[in-house]
């Protein structure tokens, strides 16, 4: 607990420098905001070697395509993916709730780096257009849209099915890559923080274009799930 207090208390305040370093980023390239989101991924991999000895292991490098476009559908435990992902893929960007965009500051560095948000279970103004949102943003993007299809942070034991919404980003004609991680194994969304223990991100073979929607989200689902049961 002691290990997780010290972790917790100068990881964040790493974030917060990071942030206040970075505010002249708001009115410069995007490209600067996004290298902003990449030190709050490495800061976050060395707070969590230092304080809670986690070796963080990467499987799967050549399943990523970088020459083509590509969404990522990724497991969601914790906040660790959130920041470290920013490390392996390039200057990515996030659907997320759109509580977070109204946060001061932080919430317009993610508008910066062009996280579209959406409002969860309901149906709103902005949720009409929301998928032509996704849509013009992954065809004027050079970067990955990254995706929760759990919808939420969930334990690393549980296993609720994906939305429907990762079926029709992958019918927008864009190759979709897996991502799994055992986060929640060491940074849990609630209780204690663990030590000593092997966080695990897992990079799986992409999802060509093509298949029926449905058919996509169950296949998705159960190769997710079949891998984060191999490493939970």
């Amino acid at each position: 607990m002691i290990r997780g207090f010290f972790f917790k208390f100068f990881f964040y305040l790493g974030f917060v420098l990071i942030c206040i370093i970075f505010l002249p980023a708001l009115i410069m390239p995007s490209n600067i905001a996004s290298f902003g989101g990449k030190l709050s991924g490495y800061w976050a991999k060395f707070c969590l070697r230092i304080f809670l000895s986690t070796k963080i292991i990467v499987k799967g490098i050549e399943n990523i395509d970088r020459s083509n476009k590509f969404f990522i559908a990724c497991t969601h435990q914790s906040q660790f993916e959130t920041f470290f992902l920013q490390t392996i893929f390039k200057s990515p960007f996030f659907i997320l709730k759109k509580e977070l965009i109204r946060i001061p500051i932080f919430g317009s560095f993610l508008k910066k780096i062009g996280c579209i948000e959406i409002t969860r279970n309901k149906i709103s103004r902005d949720n009409v257009d929301f998928y032509e949102r996704v849509k013009l943003s992954i065809h004027k993007k050079n970067s990955p849209l990254i995706i929760f299809p759990q919808g939420t942070r969930y334990d690393v034991k549980e296993r609720p099915n994906f939305k429907k919404g990762a079926s029709r980003i992958y019918n927008l004609n864009i190759k979709c890559l897996p991502v799994v991680l055992n986060s929640g194994s060491v940074w849990p969304k609630k209780g204690v923080m663990k030590s000593n223990k092997k966080l695990i991100i897992s990079i799986l073979k992409p999802f060509e274009i093509g298949l029926e929607g449905n058919v996509f989200l169950k296949s998705l689902q159960n190769k997710m799930y079949e891998e984060l049961d191999k490493i939970s």
